[in-house]
């Protein structure tokens, strides 16, 4: 028994780093593939790290949706930051490598990021249920300590998730291949690469993910029944309008954010599979950060107001 302790113990310790593959291995699309990225990373960047300051900036910002806005914009910043890097040096570097301690860094991070959005996502819902079912007492019940709570629970629960998923891989030994079949470490990626058991590792990450799914879809979804109840009861068109525009964006946020989140992680089991999931992972983690910053100011008056505003004090 205790030379088994010791073999395993000793495997653990194996693999000291680890090779991305990258999104493909095909040179004659690295260069166009990393201007691409980089355009994409500039772009999230600057998009969410100016919304954040025009909210700061323009007091009439100040208010419990965009309070939730701030706080998801900060997320994808946090998020680019996260996954972007890797997938960069994967265009441009032969062997784009990145240390065991790093890797289980990366992946905490990215799974603290991607759950507390979930979780910033439902309480939009939220924020939009009680903004048009319940006009009257939208100040009372979105006080500001009641946004700060729901913001603070989110941010709670992405790292409970995000713990139990970076606490359970640490576990796994990894003596074999090195190579991980992403451009991060994801949790599938990395359970294929495992020389021991990962049975516990996919029933707890199913566990989790399913938690996180059905108890924010479901938040989501009631929430916008009783809202589509709400305006099918509206007699005025502009009621109509108005309130469809205050949730148009979030909407199109988590429809985007869910729909490519799922992609990615239907029947991760297989090596084929994790690949096509790495093709849909883009989705999620650079195109819907980039793409949040411009649905939530493209599609609202209150931040082109902000816009103008903000210029007039900088030219003047």
């Amino acid at each position: 028994m205790r030379v088994m302790k010791q073999m395993v113990s000793e495997s653990n310790y194996s693999v000291t780093e680890f090779i991305f593959m990258g999104l493909t291995v095909q040179r004659e699309f690295q260069l166009p593939l990393f201007v691409l990225f980089l355009l994409n990373y500039t772009a999230t960047v600057v998009g969410n790290l100016s919304l954040m300051n025009l909210i700061c900036l323009n007091s009439h910002l100040h208010t419990p949706m965009y309070f939730f806005i701030f706080n998801l914009s900060c997320i994808d910043f946090c998020y680019s930051l996260v996954c972007n890097p890797t997938m960069l040096m994967s265009f441009v570097s032969e062997h784009n490598t990145i240390s065991y301690a790093g890797c289980m860094s990366q992946l905490f991070l990215f799974c603290f990021f991607a759950n507390s959005e979930c979780y910033v996502l439902t309480a939009m819902a939220y924020d939009r249920y009680v903004a048009i079912c319940h006009p009257l007492k939208y100040t009372t019940v979105m006080s500001p300590k009641i946004c700060s709570l729901l913001v603070f629970g989110s941010y709670l629960m992405g790292f409970a998730g995000a713990m139990t998923h970076t606490g359970f891989m640490i576990r796994l030994s990894f003596c074999n291949s090195n190579i991980i079949n992403h451009y991060m470490c994801d949790i599938f990626p990395l359970l294929q690469l495992s020389c021991t058991s990962t049975y516990v590792n996919e029933l707890v990450s199913s566990a989790v993910v399913g938690t996180i799914i059905i108890l924010s879809s479901l938040i989501i979804l009631v929430s916008y029944a009783m809202i589509l109840s709400n305006i099918l009861h509206m007699s005025s068109s502009k009621g109509w309008s108005k309130a469809l525009g205050t949730c148009g964006s979030h909407i199109i946020t988590v429809s985007l954010f869910y729909g490519s989140g799922l992609l990615a992680y239907v029947k991760p089991s297989s090596a084929e599979t994790v690949g096509q999931g790495k093709i849909f992972s883009v989705f999620y983690t650079l195109v819907v950060p980039m793409l949040n910053p411009l649905i939530y100011s493209l599609r609202n008056k209150d931040v082109k107001l902000a816009v103008k505003r903000t210029m007039k004090r900088v030219t003047s």
